[in-house]
């Protein structure tokens, strides 16, 4: 069977794959973003206690492989009930744990992110809203955090990308994704080479799409600024 018979008869796989594939990686940004987001303000504050925690997790998380992370998170929590509910059409109790252990990883490179952004922004504005009469809550609130995050969106943004990839590994704990699928459909013909291409491809469409919405929102960003 070559490719175009192998995706004819197995399609529904392939779409099945797909769909756990963005569900798991929407809600792996979302909840890495927030992560990430308090990483680094702890990583910012003056408290010594929040420094050294987000040091030390940040140090942690991007010094293990997420494989092992996975492994971790699954087995560590296996005895919790997980909810039967459903998120557009992906079944939430089979996926929480990958999403849970996925997003720890990306709140760390998330939070470097912030990081980097919040950093970038001249100290002058700091010390212009403190003189202002502004606290500190509020100069980071009005002042800081809407430059930084002209920064940070379109990092974040590809870190989304990163992640479409990065689910594949998912699919050692059984989960249906994308590489799952791959997997019935090459047991099913015994033909592996064109389920990869297949499967390649998709992710290939995937990233293209979403690196095209990433272009259009950084100029879009940019006109912004003008």
């Amino acid at each position: 069977m070559n490719i175009v018979d192998i995706f004819s008869e197995y399609y529904a796989y392939f779409l099945r794959g797909t769909q756990t594939t963005i569900v798991v990686s929407i809600i792996t940004v979302f909840f890495g973003a927030v992560i990430g987001c308090l990483i680094a303000l702890m990583r910012l504050s003056n408290v010594k206690p929040f420094q050294w925690f987000a040091k030390l997790y940040i140090t942690v998380i991007r010094g293990t492989p997420l494989l092992v992370q996975l492994y971790i998170v699954y087995y560590q929590l296996n005895f919790i009930p997980y909810p039967n509910a459903t998120f557009l059409g992906v079944e939430l109790g089979r996926i929480l744990p990958c999403v849970l252990a996925l997003s720890l990883n990306s709140g760390a490179y998330v939070a470097e992110i912030i990081r980097a952004g919040i950093q970038a922004v001249d100290f002058g504005q700091t010390e212009a809203a403190l003189s202002c009469g502004m606290t500190k809550g509020q100069a980071m609130r009005y002042v800081i955090m809407p430059q930084a995050v002209k920064n940070i969106l379109p990092a974040i943004g590809n870190e989304f990308v990163t992640m479409v990839k990065e689910t594949s590994i998912i699919q050692y704990l059984g989960i249906s994704d994308l590489m799952y699928n791959n997997g019935i459909v090459v047991t099913a013909t015994y033909n592996p080479l064109p389920c990869y291409y297949i499967s390649a491809m998709i992710y290939l469409a995937l990233n293209i799409i979403l690196g095209k919405g990433l272009n259009i929102f950084e100029v879009r960003m940019k006109k912004s600024e003008r």
